[in-house]
């Protein structure tokens, strides 16, 4: 069967020939001839069975283009027009230069610019974006100086037009924030400076982190996970790597133990906190409620002012390492009401003391003295709501009945000493 040509692109060109054209169809295999009309063209190379390229022969008007193969010759009516058209001129590139890596986008404008086949900044070749006749985007390609950049058609080569490479100065970067975080990673750093456009990597020492905004002064990144330690951060773009800043990775708070364990449901009591990383300390929260007056003693140990609260809760520390969570030790502490006595029976006893006297009321587990007008007596806590203590010794008269747990000192009741 003999071969087919379905189109021929470009589909015109010059008079004086040359124009490098494609041509598509099937059965080019073994093709040994093409023509344009009757003038034979040159350079032809069969790429596949479907498609040949070639430059035209000199000629004029409209002809067909024919393929000769072992097996005949194509008889399809596919044309090619010789006509005189003006070579490409370039009036301006936008921008006229860029950075030593190129990558960068250049709009060139000018006339005839249609069915360009090759943009050249010096003898190198760009991309080419997108092709009309008044305009051509196209991708800079990297270089050094300055260079004649020249658009190619069918119909000729353009004047130059210089373009200049301008090498890219290093990155600087001037401070972080924040300076330190947790060995896990995963807190956004800011990193301020300049030339920090088309950063390429940020490394916390060798390990690379995840840039999330980049602007010529500020990158936001993603620190990476590291050992408890310093290491520097660079920024590297185009232009070389920055100087490096320190950044330290810190380990997670630890709370073995809180003391006392125990304090009033108003807050207001010094709390000493035990445990281990806790120097950067920047919070310290009874559950929910944060604690004031932070004061560090030490890399393991701390002291605040309890707040208010309710229950038993868990305390946690917050440093630049994150926040403790529950490990060894007992990180707990447990808000008390304040003790309150309802009745003491009996109310009076003998002067010599050894009565035994229940103590009635509420708030009263953490009981930890019982006074008989300021003198401590012996006692047990039965409940709750229950204590039963024996009185000591006392002149004959009447006094105050007061007890004190870690929430404070209860209300008072009258006792009468009776003489013996």
């Amino acid at each position: 069967m003999a071969p087919v040509v379905t189109s021929v692109t470009p589909s015109q060109g010059n008079p004086s020939g040359g124009t490098p054209v494609t041509i598509n169809g099937s059965g080019f295999t073994g093709a040994t001839v093409v023509r344009f009309g009757s003038n034979l063209a040159t350079n032809v190379v069969v790429v596949s069975s479907t498609q040949i390229t070639a430059r035209t022969p000199a000629g004029s008007g409209t002809v067909k283009v024919t393929v000769t193969g072992p097996t005949g010759t194509s008889t399809q009516n596919v044309f090619f027009t010789y006509t005189t058209v003006a070579a490409p001129v370039l009036t301006s590139l936008s921008p006229a230069s860029g950075p030593t890596s190129g990558g960068n986008t250049i709009t060139i404008t000018g006339t005839n610019l249609t069915g360009a086949t090759q943009v050249l900044f010096g003898a190198t070749p760009a991309t080419i974006l997108t092709n009309t006749p008044t305009q051509i985007t196209a991708t800079a390609p990297a270089g050094t100086g300055t260079t004649n950049v020249t658009v190619t058609t069918p119909n000729g080569t353009s004047n130059p037009l210089p373009y200049t490479y301008t090498p890219t100065p290093a990155p600087t970067i001037t401070t972080l924030n924040p300076t330190s975080g947790p060995t896990s990673g995963g807190n956004t750093i800011t990193i301020n400076g300049t030339g920090l456009s088309g950063a390429i990597q940020v490394l916390f020492g060798a390990t690379p982190a995840t840039i999330l905004t980049n602007t010529p002064t500020q990158i936001t990144a993603t620190a990476p996970a590291g050992p408890a330690s310093v290491v520097n951060v660079t920024v590297t773009t185009a232009g070389g790597t920055s100087n490096p800043l320190p950044y330290v990775y810190v380990a997670a708070p630890v709370v073995i133990g809180v003391s006392p364990q125990f304090g009033s449901d108003a807050g207001g009591n010094t709390v000493t906190i035990i445990g281990s990383n806790l120097a950067l300390a920047s919070a310290v929260h009874f559950g929910p409620n944060l604690a004031t007056g932070l004061t560090v003693i030490s890399d393991n140990q701390l002291t605040v002012t309890a707040p208010p609260g309710t229950g038993t809760v868990v305390v946690t520390v917050t440093t630049p390492g994150g926040t403790s969570t529950l490990g060894p030790g007992s990180p707990y502490y447990t808000y008390l009401g304040a003790p309150v006595i309802t009745s003491l029976v009996p109310n009076q006893g003998s002067e010599l003391g050894g009565d035994s006297v229940t103590i009635n009321g509420s708030n009263l587990t953490y009981t930890d003295s019982v006074t008989f007008g300021g003198t401590p007596a012996s006692f047990s806590v039965l409940s709750d709501a229950l204590v039963v203590a024996t009185t000591p010794a006392h002149a004959a008269g009447t006094v105050n009945v007061q007890l004190h747990t870690p929430a404070g000192n209860s209300n008072t009741l009258p006792f009468t000493y009776d003489p013996a």
